[in-house]
């Protein structure tokens, strides 16, 4: 039996993405292994060092561990007051997750869990609100900028829609970055390697911003930034996956009609005037029209347009979906 367009679409999708699973396991490995283990050999002659000098027990040792992991957050100032409350409920709701501070008390994991359950769906459709906002937003630029140069045709098309969103993706990547560069002390391609995590929800956390020199507290403009920054920044990313996805539905829908077109082709043969189905007898004729009008020409033409019409609602519901993006 012939596999179906779409089961050979998901299977190559799925070989596709366990192929660059493994592809990037493979240079993760030869990127990051030997650096791994040589920190490994230094931290641990350093800390036989410590052992040797000070005559420090196992457990002393690990009690100080204890002591120092416990301690390296409130050294950025704290991290509950309304302020830094404040941006790990934004870190949550965005899904970022940089694990820098968690609650610890069980009222607070449990409410942080019930806030999640709400507060994320409600962010996702925000992003998404605002991301098609973004989208109408450049059509009426780009339209204006192709009626101003005279081009040929002025609407705005999906690959105008992505390149605009994409810049300006990069735009406020590499301005953040040259921000956070300055405000905290990074390099700036660490600053840069910051804003990609942040705004593509990885949220690794090995750099979070406003941890240094009671940021939270003391330095209330540069926090309303890097929130500001977070939540555009995040709707501006939403809006170009937005558009990315709608092509692939659109593309995936478009090539679905023409392959239910093609089917309904090669099942429907005219005989003797009527247009039947390849294996049906002529008594099962009433089952493919429901007015039971056999001999009826007008249903015989609106059977044989059935494949255009499916076809045409296909396209319809493929481009709605498209100008929904930029509505």
């Amino acid at each position: 039996m012939k596999m179906k367009k779409q089961n050979v679409r998901t299977l190559s999708l799925v070989v596709c993405t366990f192929t660059y699973l493994l592809i990037g396991a493979a240079v993760f490995d030869a990127l990051e292994s030997d650096t791994e283990s040589k920190r490994w050999e230094v931290l641990s002659d350093m800390k036989n060092g410590l052992v040797r000098k000070y005559n420090i027990t196992p457990e002393d040792y690990h009690m100080i561990e204890i002591v120092i992991i416990e301690n390296k957050p409130h050294k950025a100032g704290p991290q509950w007051k309304f302020a830094g409350a404040f941006y790990f409920a934004t870190v949550v709701l965005a899904m970022i997750g940089y694990g820098h501070s968690t609650p610890v008390t069980v009222g607070g994991k449990a409410f942080c869990m019930a806030y999640a359950m709400v507060g994320i769906p409600l962010g996702l459709v925000m992003f998404q609100s605002i991301g098609e906002r973004l989208n109408k937003f450049a059509s009426v630029v780009i339209r204006r900028a192709k009626c101003y140069l005279r081009c040929n045709t002025t609407e705005a098309t999906e690959m105008n829609l992505m390149f605009a969103t994409g810049m300006l993706s990069s735009i406020i990547i590499t301005t953040g970055a040259a921000v956070f560069s300055r405000y905290e002390g990074w390099s700036y391609f660490d600053s840069f390697y910051y804003c990609f995590v942040t705004l593509t929800t990885i949220g690794f956390g090995d750099y979070v911003a406003l941890q240094n020199d009671q940021a939270l507290t003391s330095k209330p403009g540069y926090v309303a930034l890097s929130l500001v920054f977070i939540l555009f920044g995040l709707a501006v990313v939403a809006a170009s996956i937005n558009l990315l996805v709608l092509r692939f539905m659109t593309m995936q829908a478009e090539e679905n009609a023409r392959e239910e077109e093609k089917e309904n082709s090669r099942t429907l043969l005219p005989i003797d005037g009527h247009v039947i189905g390849r294996q049906r007898a002529h008594e099962d004729q009433a089952s493919v029209c429901s007015c039971n009008c056999l001999g009826n020409k007008q249903c015989e033409g609106a059977l044989l347009a059935a494949p255009h019409r499916v076809l045409a609602s296909r396209l319809s519901l493929a481009t709605d979906r498209l100008e929904r993006a930029s509505v």
